[in-house]
């Protein structure tokens, strides 16, 4: 097929699957945004429409029953969403990382059992990487998987962990041998779905991010048969996991965009309706300040955001890329955030509208995928290694 009209057909099925996804934003989430997230309450309607949609199975290949979606135009939806009530990409992405352990690095076996259930949305989960004492030093978790026979004995515990309520099954970072040198030898990945001696142990209470479930699970005596092993080799689990992580920055990157943009149209819109000393504050030079680094903000984020997708698109190492687009969108976010409320004034700190909902959303973007001081590393030390002296 032509180049030209292999190109021309996928933008036309872009155009429409983005299209259907603004309908239903439109009629089924955007008139219950309020309501569910000031109930903190977990949206089981919508989960079921965006199984409908073909969402949980985004980036899953064709093959296996899943869109097949490059990270571009994945990253275009999570933006949608995520101006509209960012909780529910939440509950897709963690679930896609998962699917993403599996894809990259796992037995074809596993690939063929697993990926088709992740693409229909009938399991569900998502990423088990923190502990308690562990979240940006991966190489320091304590949960502890131990062979026996044709199984793994898991005990420990992971927190902060995305659908662990709701979800049925997780891709869970484990110690196979506590004692390995470099301590990254001694990690695997396990394939866990919930049974018996995997509990959840409570709700996490959060600042934002409301409706979907954080929360923490214990492994007490938790077996799985060997087969669980994603790639059926143990010492891969850090290299498995900074893999689904690259994914998963380029979507929190999209969040962050999505975030600030909401919070640039919703203060377009309000500058034009408020006025004061006798005409739209949007006529005032300070407000138009604002709004004109804001707008700047969120086209700056998008084009990183898009440049880190076409890059893992392209098969590349783009530890860089979506450092860089994870780090500036979340910072833009949190920014576009605040002067969002400063425009809206008292309004802006309203539960009636939208705005302290995004400034509260959005400090979890600079903490989440690994924090804006560790992208600011990655970055740096990705500059030296490809650009040497």
């Amino acid at each position: 097929m032509d180049t030209h009209v292999a190109r021309s057909e996928a933008n036309e099925e872009e155009a429409a699957l983005l299209d259907a996804i603004d309908k239903w934003l439109g009629r089924d989430v955007r008139p219950h945004v309020l309501k569910l997230e000031h109930a903190d309450e977990y949206p089981h309607e919508m989960v079921e429409q965006m199984k409908e949609l073909g969402l949980f199975g985004a980036t899953i290949d064709p093959e296996y029953g899943g869109l097949g979606l490059s990270a571009t135009t994945y990253a275009k939806i999570v933006e949608r969403i995520a101006e509209v009530w960012m909780s529910l990409s939440g509950i897709f992405n963690s679930h896609l990382i998962m699917a993403a352990c599996v894809s990259r690095m796992g037995t074809a076996a596993q690939k063929a059992h697993w990926l088709p259930k992740f693409a229909t949305g009938e399991i569900r989960g998502g990423l088990a990487l923190t502990e308690p004492d562990c979240g940006t030093d991966l190489q320091a978790i304590r949960t502890r998987a131990r062979r026996d026979g044709d199984h793994y004995v898991i005990n420990g515990t992971k927190t902060w962990i995305s659908n662990g309520i709701q979800g049925s099954c997780f891709a869970l970072l484990v110690k196979t041998d506590p004692e390995a040198t470099p301590r990254h030898k001694g990690m695997s990945m396990m394939i866990a779905p919930k049974g018996a001696g995997f509990t959840v142990s409570k709700k996490l209470e959060k600042l934002g991010y409301k409706g979907i479930d954080s929360a923490e699970l214990v492994f007490d005596d938790y077996r799985i048969p060997a087969d669980h092993l994603i790639g059926g080799e143990e010492g891969r689990g850090l290299q498995t996991a900074l893999g689904g992580l690259e994914l998963g920055r380029i979507n929190v990157a999209a969040r962050g965009v999505g975030l600030a943009s909401a919070a640039l149209k919703d203060s377009v819109k309000y500058s034009q309706i408020r006025k004061t000393m006798g005409k739209p504050i949007c006529q005032h030079q300070a407000i138009q300040l604002k709004l004109g680094e804001m707008a700047t903000r969120v086209q700056a984020a998008r084009l990183l955001t898009y440049d880190a997708a076409r890059a893992y698109d392209a098969g590349e190492r783009c530890d860089m890329e979506a450092g860089m687009a994870k780090f500036y969108a979340s910072e833009a976010a949190v920014e576009n955030s605040l002067e969002a409320m400063r425009i809206h004034g008292g309004y802006g700190y309203s539960k009636e509208y939208h705005v302290e909902r995004y400034y509260r959303d959005a400090p979890l973007m600079c903490i989440g995928e690994g924090t804006n001081e560790i992208q600011r590393m990655i970055i740096a030390k990705q500059l030296i290694e490809r650009f040497p002296a």
